[in-house]
């Protein structure tokens, strides 16, 4: 494979600290690199280098002739003044810009929903950053340097992002650099990890899972790296093993020595234990949502949702922005109020909710963290049964990666993760027994997002959480619901079913606005369909019960059969390619009764 660029002896330092010290790396034709590290060891300043941003102190950076690389920054530099149509295709007549499929392509994967003459100074964070990639991504790159592209997307976004990633290179040809804390994406799209640690780059063969089972083996064998990090890695190596395999069955991923590995880890969670604590601490009631819906003026944002959360349960909630995700979670917090129907609490909720704002934090911002943690309780207990530890709030700041230094540092001079975990803490130590998390990944790497799951797997008490970083979402939670069409749906296919749904709903959507209100397909005038009534609506009502139950039952199925294929011996071949086939007819009734779904809850509103 041909060499695109490289760096040589690289350099890079900053008056307080070495960066980089005679760094050597190089990028050829068919890579896909995904960059990771701990915050502030200098991934977006190795990409920024690779890319020409930032000349190192010392060594260089060599670039082949004609190759042409393209960058996306943290950063928005985006121009307020400027329209979505413009941003994306600049001058190019439309002619021009229509004609290309990658073009197209891109306008329809990201912001196909934008108004075009829409001023980017009216959209919001998450709408700019999809602005942005699709300007990057209709031109023609050799290779592309992403720092950070999921910041500020959805699952959905982040998605097609992956897909396009995947498809828009042929194998051998282009190269991807990507710094990334969304673990799901790493694994989707990358070939080889790059760790960023005390001053190297070390490289790693394949994404995500078997970067984390090989710096286990690294760990293992030198002996030097610190216990409790090894130790988080080999708990996720677990996760990532038992309750991911499709992540892990890549070519190379060498599962005999990751099953060697996680022979003596146990369960991340002990479901049963936390249940059982959960229920001392909370009772039998938590929150119910009965038949509850909520209206503002004449836009009804939830309707008919019938939501009984049980103690210990520990739920991921998907929508698109808009959709009621946060309207729901004041349903539960009590900040919102039904305007139908109806919300009974437990007599001992205690609700607590990690918000994106971190006003938590707003009465601290000129006191030293010591001072702040100084106030609170004087221990925290984590773990069950005979595991239990109680830890003081420094050792508990020690585990959430704050070192001894940064106890003196004020509040406001934190950077945004630490500020992030810090909020975290003080939730956790005023002893909720519910607790919502509202994009709680915000500025966090991966090495602290697993400290924090970590953190979580015992915490016993009914854990609900909103996130667009789908391994997280995955890792902590048991279960998903989403919000659609201001309804709460159950997934029991979890993320890649709701992606599905969401698939259905944007093709019945486009279908409906290709053909003028009132009038039919074949062009005559009809007039617009009754809304059901009577004997019909509760026909309706219930077969879509009844549809919801069988999709659950097919969707437990097909997750049966897949986990089955994996131990069926691997030489019968007519075996497998019979179960191949069983799950395929199931996933094919799963995806018709899933557009009737869609179609009862239209008809019945």
């Amino acid at each position: 494979m041909a060499h695109l660029l490289g760096g040589e002896a690289l350099h890079l330092e900053f008056p307080t600290r070495v960066v980089f010290d005679s760094v050597s790396l190089g990028v050829d034709e068919g890579d896909r690199i995904g960059i990771v590290g701990r915050n502030g060891d200098g991934k977006s300043s190795l990409l920024a280098m690779l890319s020409g941003r930032l000349a190192p102190d010392s060594g260089r950076v060599t670039v082949r002739s004609g190759v042409r690389v393209g960058v996306l920054d943290q950063a928005d530099v985006l121009d307020d003044d400027d329209t979505v149509g413009h941003a994306v295709v600049g001058d190019a007549p439309e002619h021009e810009w229509a004609g290309s499929a990658l073009t197209r392509d891109v306008i329809a994967g990201l912001v196909s929903d934008l108004p075009w003459d829409a001023a980017l100074g009216t959209l919001s964070g998450g709408q700019r950053r999809r602005v942005a990639l699709a300007r990057l991504l209709v031109g023609d790159w050799d290779v592309l340097a992403l720092d950070e592209p999921s910041n500020h997307l959805d699952v959905e976004a982040i998605a097609w992002l992956a897909g396009h990633l995947k498809t828009r290179w042929s194998k051998n040809s282009g190269a991807l650099l990507v710094v990334t804390h969304d673990r799901w994406f790493l694994d989707e799209v990358c070939t080889t990890t790059w760790e960023v640690h005390d001053r190297i780059v070390e490289p790693f063969e394949g994404g995500y899972a078997a970067y984390v089972l090989q710096r286990v083996e690294r760990d293992r064998q030198a002996a030097v790296v610190e216990q409790r990090r090894q130790n988080l890695a080999r708990k996720e190596l677990a996760w990532l093993r038992r309750g991911a395999p499709a992540r892990t069955a890549k070519p190379k991923f060498r599962i005999d020595a990751a099953n060697i590995l996680i022979a003596d880890v146990p369960e991340i969670r002990d479901p049963v234990q936390l249940q059982s604590l959960a229920v001392s601490r909370l009772g039998k009631d938590v929150v119910d949502l009965l038949d509850a819906g909520v209206r503002y003026g004449e836009r009804e944002v939830l309707r008919d949702v019938e939501w009984r959360i049980a103690p210990g349960e520990r739920t991921g909630i998907l929508g698109v922005n808009g959709a009621g995700k946060s309207t729901l979670l004041g349903l539960v917090s009590g900040s919102v109020e039904p305007t139908s129907g109806r919300v009974k609490r437990g007599k001992t909720v205690k609700v607590a909710t990690l918000t994106q704002r971190m006003d938590e934090l707003d009465q601290y911002l000129d006191d030293p963290v010591r001072v702040v943690i100084s106030g609170l309780r004087t221990s925290y207990t984590i773990g069950t049964g005979s595991k239990a530890a109680d830890l003081t709030p420094g050792q508990l700041l020690e585990r959430m990666g704050f070192s001894s230094a940064q106890l003196s540092t004020p509040v406001k001079d934190l950077s945004g993760g630490q500020q992030r975990r810090l909020q975290l803490l003080l939730i956790l130590l005023d002893q909720p027994n519910v607790l919502i998390l509202d994009e709680p990944t915000n500025d966090l790497d991966t090495d602290m997002l697993a400290a924090i799951e970590d953190l979580l797997d015992s915490w016993a008490g009914t854990l609900l959480v909103v996130s667009h970083d789908r391994y997280f979402l995955e890792r902590v939670t048991d279960q998903q619901y989403a919000v659609l069409g201001g309804r709460l749906r159950h997934l029991p296919g979890g993320i890649d079913e709701y992606l599905r749904l969401r698939d259905i709903e944007r093709r019945a959507g486009d279908a409906a606005a290709s053909t003028p209100a009132g009038v039919t397909a074949a062009g005559s005038s009809a007039p617009p369909a009754p809304a059901l009534a009577g004997s019909d609506l509760r026909a309706a009502q219930k077969e879509l019960a009844a549809a919801e139950r069988r999709i659950q039952k097919l969707t437990a199925q097909a997750g049966a059969a897949r986990t089955a294929l994996a131990d069926h011996d691997q030489a019968d071949y007519v075996g497998l390619g019979e179960r191949m086939r069983e799950i395929g007819e199931l996933e094919t009734e799963i995806a018709a009764l899933e557009e009737r779904w869609f179609e009862l809850t239209e008809l019945i509103g």
